[in-house]
């Protein structure tokens, strides 16, 4: 069982007008796969709206203003105990009055996000926008 190829006269070989769909199926069908295999992978488990942020990192202040949340709520502005109702006295002293001054929060670890949260509340009352929370950085 052979089959020539050779017919002799190409004139004599009819058009095929038909469209080859099978090549185009199987690359539709491997797309298909990937996408299958890659969208899972593209979602985040806990959905959140993140902003972009396009701010160029600052640089450091020569004499930082240091506000640590110790783990029993205390606070303490530089190595100065400072009492929550009188925070925003405290910082006004410690920046000559600028209240556009940077302040790096530091909180312990075993602080709650909510005391966090109203600790920065805090800062915000006192007119101190510019907050930069701080941590220890790991190597991996």
């Amino acid at each position: 069982m052979s089959i020539g190829l050779d017919s002799g006269d190409d004139d004599e070989l009819p058009e095929v007008h038909d469209i080859n769909v099978t090549p185009f199926i199987d690359v539709i069908l491997v797309l298909l796969i990937i996408f299958m295999v890659a969208a899972p992978l593209a979602t985040v488990d806990v959905p959140v709206d993140l902003p972009a942020s396009t701010a160029t990192p600052q640089e450091r202040p020569d004499k930082p203003l240091f506000l640590t949340l110790q783990r029993d709520l205390s606070l303490v502005l530089g190595e100065q105990q400072v009492a929550r109702e009188g925070l925003g006295a405290a910082l006004d002293g410690a920046s000559g009055g600028e209240r556009g001054a940077r302040i790096f929060l530091r909180a312990d670890k075993g602080v709650s996000y909510g005391d966090l949260m109203a600790t920065l509340d805090a800062l915000r009352g006192a007119g101190y926008l510019k907050v930069a929370l701080t941590g220890i950085e790991r190597t991996p």
